[in-house]
């Protein structure tokens, strides 16, 4: 499991100490300090382009900023809709307005793990519709959410726990943080209003969860043979707590969260960071990076029925219909077998595009590539949808699925497209597939031969501040892209809308200039 405390050290070192990154021509080998996995110092903007692309646009929010952008092919900015803060994960509505996710500025308890507890919905001419909080300091918004065909949104939330409850619910009382976990739910939020929201449904990960460790414990059970269930002692022990002093460094240097404490730095246990829905189904797909698995739940349950094993379109509740990934979290192989580490950006191929009802995701870091390097790969999945509706894997024995990926992308030197976090990809229409290479702010779109015919890097970020007038540092996130997606040119938002280029641009960002050498060497 990724640590808190370490996370951008180990970012860091990956890309100062590795060189991972970049290349800036398919021919010519770049400098080492262009090869970053956060895109310092390279040219950005429109970095390659060719004959024949589908007519669209690039839709992203820029980082540390208010303000979603459409960005042609050409790499120009065309239109732009700003929030109240900082955006993240737009989703473009037929009627030209965005759903997208607003950084809560004071929002209490939580602070890293990728909470936002505001979601805003804002008219193409930029008048804010709808502006949901949902933060405090039991609950709260994080990472990604998914808009529903009624217009409600599928948003995933955590919620606190203590100590004594992960005891109680048979979690090893090492890996306990002092504070207690933080649980993960899944809400169907129906708009109201300009700003209310109502809990239509929900589903909780507590429901399914089943433990070897207690057998006093209601939640006993043999792993191995539930993997509809998730097991509650996955994870690494708890290190020591740190020092004060260590902590009023760390909050200093603007790391580990502005509500870290001596007690929660491990309290994200399963981190929860992508959702996605599929109507013809009924079924929600979403993503844990810290279990490295997907899976596959039912939403045509009722929420009495999400929190049982029984009802719904598959007959089983809330359990998990489908997983994939690390069958060693139910005791169904090692660490050979394990294909995903923290991956990210789950979601079904929709219909009428090519591979339709696969699955596909950005594996994030795998582990000793043929460079001895970590690298990324975007993999298509057939989940092996049977004609009763369930999944081949949980019917085959309870043995997790042997079948290797439909297509994956790597890059050809396999060190060239590497980002360890964030990032995703999703399948166009033409059948290519187009990638956000989160960390660096890369845009680019691939053929199923894996050609390159399309990039772009993000040139943008803002200048929002903390709530007390800090400046939120630049490094290393300086172009940081959480989520980019392809807009179709006949995509039902932009009909009869004027998408000239903004006169003037957007400001583009400009590095400072790194530190001379003498200065490294202090």
């Amino acid at each position: 499991m990724k640590k808190i405390l370490s996370y951008f050290s180990v970012l860091l070192f990956i890309a100062l100490v590795f060189n991972c990154g970049d290349k800036q021509t398919a021919d010519k080998e770049s400098d080492k300090k262009d090869r970053n996995m956060f895109g310092h110092y390279i040219p950005r903007g429109l970095t390659k382009t060719t004959e024949g692309l589908s007519p669209g646009y690039a839709m992203f929010s820029a980082a540390n900023s208010p303000y979603t952008y459409l960005v042609n092919r050409k790499g120009e900015v065309v239109h732009e809709w700003k929030g109240t803060y900082g955006a993240f994960n737009p989703y473009l509505q037929d009627d030209g307005s965005i759903v997208l996710g607003e950084d809560d500025p004071d929002f209490p308890v939580f602070g890293f793990g990728g909470p936002y507890g505001r979601i805003q919905k804002i008219s193409w001419d930029g008048k804010i519709l709808w502006d949901y909080e949902y933060a405090d300091t039991t609950q709260i918004l994080h990472h990604d959410f998914a808009v529903l065909p009624n217009g409600n949104i599928l948003a995933i939330a955590y919620e606190t726990s203590s100590y004594d409850y992960a005891l109680a619910r048979g979690r090893k009382p090492e890996l306990i943080p002092r504070s207690g976990p933080w649980m993960e739910k899944i809400i169907e939020i129906e708009p109201q209003g300009n700003s209310g929201g109502k809990i239509v449904w929900e589903w909780r990960i507590e429901d399914h969860l089943i433990q070897d460790y207690d057998e006093s414990k209601a939640n006993y059970g043999n792993v191995a043979e539930h993997p509809e269930l998730v097991s509650f002692n996955l994870g690494d022990s708890i290190p020591p707590a740190i020092t004060q002093d260590s902590l009023d460094i760390l909050k200093a240097t603007g790391k580990g969260g502005r509500n870290l404490t001596l007690d929660n730095p491990y309290s994200d246990i399963f981190h929860i960071n992508a959702i996605n829905y599929n109507e013809e189904l009924d079924q929600i797909a979403f993503s844990s990076p810290e279990l490295s698995e997907v899976f596959i739940i039912d939403h045509s349950v009722s929420t009495e029925e999400a929190a049982g094993h029984e009802g719904g379109n598959s007959g089983k509740g809330g359990d998990i219909l489908f997983r994939w990934g690390n069958p060693e979290n139910y005791h169904m192989g090692d660490s050979t077998d394990r294909k995903l580490f923290y991956q990210h950006d789950i979601r079904w191929i929709e219909k009428g595009k090519p591979g339709e009802g696969n699955l596909t995701l950005y594996n994030n870091d795998i582990p000793m590539g043929p460079d001895s390097l970590h690298y990324s790969a975007i993999y298509e999945l057939d989940p092996g949808l049977m004609e009763d509706g369930n999944y081949k894997m949980m019917a085959n024995d309870r043995v997790g699925p042997e079948e290797e990926t439909v297509w994956t992308y790597v890059a050809k030197d396999t060190i060239s497209f590497y980002g360890s976090f964030v990032s995703g990809a999703h399948r166009m229409e033409n059948g290519n597939t187009f990638i956000n290479e989160g960390p660096k702010g890369r845009l680019f779109e691939v053929t199923p031969d894996r050609d390159i015919v399309w990039e772009y890097l993000v040139p943008y970020r803002g200048n929002i501040h903390k709530p007390n007038g800090d400046p939120v540092d630049i490094m290393p996130d300086t172009y940081f892209i959480f989520r980019a997606t392809f807009v179709p040119a006949d995509h039902p938002a932009l009909q009869g809308k004027e998408l000239k280029p903004l006169d003037p641009q957007p400001e583009p960002f400009v590095m400072p200039p790194p530190p001379p050498e003498e200065d490294k060497k202090t």
